[in-house]
């Protein structure tokens, strides 16, 4: 591939970044380090003017980061007015009854998540703020939530109807083009029948919502969020002390506006957001298709980040004229509130730029180049995957983008398993499902994700706090996907058997872990499964 590579020290840049964020805590001074030491690597001299033009060329140069911004402000917008009118209480009081127990909250997230699949920004921002409220009351720790949400968001998008698949479609012609190939030549299959014949081997993705499912329905934790969940029942802390959450809608926001909230304040702007989106996708979708065109291809053409736009700001929108009309705000109290929105995710959104810019960074020195043309001096027919899968991981980790790792792995991973399977499409579906596998991944771990930054954002957790007690459960399902395609590579096994396998293979780790990690710091986890059983008082922040 003819894009100039720094070699070794393009990975400097993102790497620096992701341990100083980790150390210090404070990912935007973290990752502006990181983007001004890949200035100096990229530049030769002191670098200030070459990261303030990357930051700006993030922000201006890109009509689909701003668009990303903006729905971003307009879930905060909306979710701050669903917040004040009452909405999320609602939904916190007609749940309560149902949902009295911890397990129950888990579950009733986890079902939420998939359900909500259309994307993952507001999916974060819609689970997390409904959830919230009910989980504090069961004293799950906030790092639980947002791991909950966290880890079905993502995963849920790349198999449903979504911007997720939209740009995997799109990477997938990207690749063709760089491996000189075409549908239907030599047995190659088109762009969406790839796509669902390398689901099976998006074997991360799967195994990420399985383990939620685990984790939940057990009640059994390990690593650093059992010190979490430890603490959370024993002391009532729902942050660890001295943690500093991404935002607090009571302390951002203000009180609700009613002492008698209603459904209606959460279900109509919800609901609008809903049918715009959808009805967005199909506008967009039919325009760009030829008459007669099967529903496939329409949705395959569909502007699903235009829709998620213009279906954030119908939310806005009905939930402000909804607060007016119904008498609960003035106008004024209304737009007070919109303001509070938008304030409330200025931290995310400093974050998100950064993240960005440092994937300009790594773009400009070639890191992800750098990271698999390593890789595939490696690659035979039996490691392909694994050597796929780790270095999309390692790309997403050092750029903190699932959909920048996709876009720099997949025109070489493409080429490359057409090459290795003998110029023949056996090897493509592979291929496809362990970039997305290894890219999302990376996402999970990294501390300058965007979407695990918005993780943090809507379920109140401290971001650093989120991705290392993340990270324990989303290794764990690297180590078992790695051995499932391994196997399949050696023994050619089906995935449609591997797959109950790994979530067998899964729970037993998890319950061993457990006990492991219970017994050494002398946690007695049937007690704490025991009191998750039963209603908690709300406990405190503090």
């Amino acid at each position: 591939m003819a894009v100039e590579t720094y070699g070794a020290i393009s990975l400097f840049p993102p790497l620096f970044a992701i341990v100083l964020a980790m150390v210090t805590r404070k990912p935007v001074l973290s990752l502006f380090l990181g983007i001004w030491s890949g200035a100096v690597i990229f530049a030769a001299n002191i670098g200030v003017v070459q990261s303030l033009n990357w930051i700006v060329d993030s922000i201006g140069n890109s009509t689909f980061n701003a668009k990303i911004m903006l729905i971003v402000l307009f879930l905060g917008a909306g979710v701050a007015l669903i917040w004040r009118l009452g909405g999320a209480s609602a939904i916190a009081n007609a749940a309560t009854k149902r949902l009295d127990s911890q397990r129950k909250v888990g579950l009733a997230t986890w079902i939420f998540g998939m359900l909500w699949f259309f994307g993952d920004y507001s999916n974060t921002a819609i689970v997390g703020t409904t959830m919230r409220e009910m989980a504090d009351e069961m004293r799950m720790s906030r790092e639980k939530l947002a791991y909950i949400i966290d880890s079905t968001a993502a995963p849920v998008a790349t198999f449903g109807i979504s911007s997720w698949v939209v740009y995997q479609l799109s990477m997938i012609r990207q690749g063709y083009e760089a491996a000189g190939i075409s549908a239907g030549s030599n047995g190659v299959p088109g762009a969406f029948a790839l796509f669902l014949q390398s689901i099976p081997f998006n074997v991360y993705c799967i195994l990420a919502v399985a383990m939620v499912g685990i984790i939940v329905l057990t009640r059994r934790d390990f690593g650093e969020m059992l010190t979490a969940e430890h603490r959370s029942w024993t002391e009532g802390k729902l942050l660890r002390d001295n943690a500093v959450p991404m935002q607090s809608a009571e302390e951002s926001l203000g009180d609700v506006l009613t002492d008698s909230p209603q459904l209606r304040f959460f279900l109509v702007p919800v609901g609008a957001l809903i049918a715009v989106v959808f009805g967005g996708a199909a506008y967009t979708g039919f325009s760009a298709s030829e008459a007669g065109a099967d529903p496939l291809t329409i949705v395959g053409n569909a502007a699903f980040v235009d829709a998620l736009l213009w279906g954030t700001f119908t939310m806005v929108a009905v939930a402000l004229s909804l607060g007016v009309a119904s008498g609960l705000a003035s106008l004024d109290e209304a737009m007070e509130t919109v303001i509070d929105g938008f304030s409330m995710m200025l931290t995310a959104l400093s974050i998100l730029v950064m993240a960005w810019t440092i994937g300009t960074v790594t773009t400009a020195l070639g890191t992800g180049v750098y990271v698999t043309n390593v890789a595939e001096q490696f690659v035979t027919p039996t490691l392909l995957p694994i050597v796929i899968l780790l270095a999309a991981a390692l790309v997403a980790f050092s750029t903190g983008t699932s959909w920048g790792t996709m876009a720099i792995v997949t025109p070489i991973a493409i080429p490359l398993a057409w090459g290795v399977g003998g110029e023949t499409a056996v090897l493509l579906p592979v291929a496809v499902g362990t970039i997305f596998s290894g890219a999302i991944f990376g996402d999970h771990c990294s501390p300058i994700s965007d979407t695990t930054i918005l993780a943090s954002t809507f379920t109140g957790s401290d971001h650093i706090d989120h991705v290392r007690t993340q990270m324990y459960y989303a290794v764990t399902v690297l180590s078992v996907s790695a051995l499932l395609l391994l196997t399949w590579g050696v023994t050619g096994v089906t995935q449609l058997i591997l797959l109950p396998i790994g979530v067998v293979l899964l729970y037993g780790i998890v319950y061993a872990l457990s006990e492991l990690d219970a017994g050494r710091k002398d946690i007695n986890a049937k007690a704490v499964n025991s009191a998750q059983k039963t209603r908690s008082s709300a406990p405190s922040d503090d």
